[in-house]
């Protein structure tokens, strides 16, 4: 009946650090659409800075040139495509 388990030891995991979604040199811009549309979900939408683990001035950034890459239409202001499978 003894068992062998002790009760209150944590387990000692080793836990990788994430690496950060945006290098040094990389430049925060409208133009580079590989980096910004990994900043996008699939409805299109602004993912928070929660999600993209990124600093409160690299969120701004991102937030800046994804609406200039809407606005001058490289990237699509919704993402819609339930409306097109009728």
């Amino acid at each position: 009946m003894n068992k062998s388990k002790r009760p209150f030891t944590k387990s000692k995991r080793s836990f990788r650090r994430r690496l950060p979604p945006i290098q040094s040199g990389d430049r925060i811009d409208y133009r580079n659409m590989s980096l910004i549309s990994r900043f996008i979900s699939e409805q299109g939408k602004i993912l928070s800075r929660r999600v993209n683990r990124v600093t409160l001035e690299q969120q701004r950034l991102i937030t800046i040139a994804i609406k200039q890459a809407r606005i001058l239409s490289l990237l699509p202001f919704l993402n819609n495509q339930k409306q097109f499978e009728r």
